[in-house]
């Protein structure tokens, strides 16, 4: 006879601040953890706790392509895009943190993702 626990269910109270989670997408490494360094700055002024950035696995993606465009088809070249990812976890943020994520310019080739949690 086994006793199970009942499923615990999150909840947020009434009253709590949404956070925001902040991902950020490159083909380059170092342009991510500069936009990184840039929000962490933003949220040190702004008095905001931040969790991260937190590096995710990097996605690999590889093209196999013949060299020829009719024969030898033995003689290929492999290609393969690299996209480097970040999180960040923003708790209880303020007004004016998001005044100046929204003032923020990112490099060109940075994608970012807010989502409030």
């Amino acid at each position: 006879m086994s006793t199970k626990k009942p499923a615990e269910t999150k909840e947020k109270p009434a009253g709590s601040m949404p956070q925001l989670r902040i991902k950020l997408k490159s083909y380059d490494s170092k342009v991510v953890d500069a936009s990184c360094h840039q929000i962490t700055e933003i949220s040190g002024r702004s008095g905001v706790e931040t969790v991260g950035p937190v590096p995710l696995p990097t996605e690999v993606k590889k093209y196999t392509v013949n060299r020829s465009t009719f024969v030898h088809k033995d003689a290929r070249e492999q290609f393969e895009m690299r996209i480097h990812k970040r999180l960040i976890e923003v708790m209880n943020p303020n007004q004016r943190f998001i005044e100046s994520l929204r003032d923020l310019t990112l490099p060109a080739g940075v994608e970012i993702e807010i989502k409030t949690i």
